[in-house]
């Protein structure tokens, strides 16, 4: 039985025969976004908002991507602020699980208080 090598395939893929012990810059994709609902089990739908700027008028606009995130505890209410990241398919359409830990915020988007325009 012949490998790749015997045709010629480490040249189309050389970084599929490199030293496996060599250091990969993984990209983790994570994303910050409120619960709008929680109604199913174990899973969140989590709307992400990001600004986009128009090219030709330069107004800035809001731009919102809703995202099924899987979450294990079932412990996010609606309004929540939570923060996920890319992993294994769950489902047709969830391919994203809630990152729990501590520098999670927590709190409900209503609670976050904006100091720069506080007054006291």
């Amino acid at each position: 039985m012949r490998d790749a090598r015997s045709h010629g395939l480490t040249r189309c893929f050389p970084h599929a025969y490199r030293n496996m012990s060599e250091t990969k810059n993984i990209i983790i994709r994570r994303m910050t976004g409120v619960v709008v609902s929680n109604k199913a089990d174990k899973t969140l739908k989590v709307r992400v908002d990001r600004l986009k700027m128009h090219p030709k008028y330069k107004k800035r606009y809001t731009v919102s991507k809703s995202y099924a995130v899987h979450d294990e505890r079932n412990q996010f209410q609606e309004g929540d602020v939570v923060e996920f990241v890319a992993s294994r398919p769950y489902s047709k359409t969830k391919r994203w699980r809630v990152v729990y830990g501590e520098g999670v915020p927590s709190q409900p988007l209503d609670s976050v208080v904006d100091t720069d325009t506080q007054t006291v």
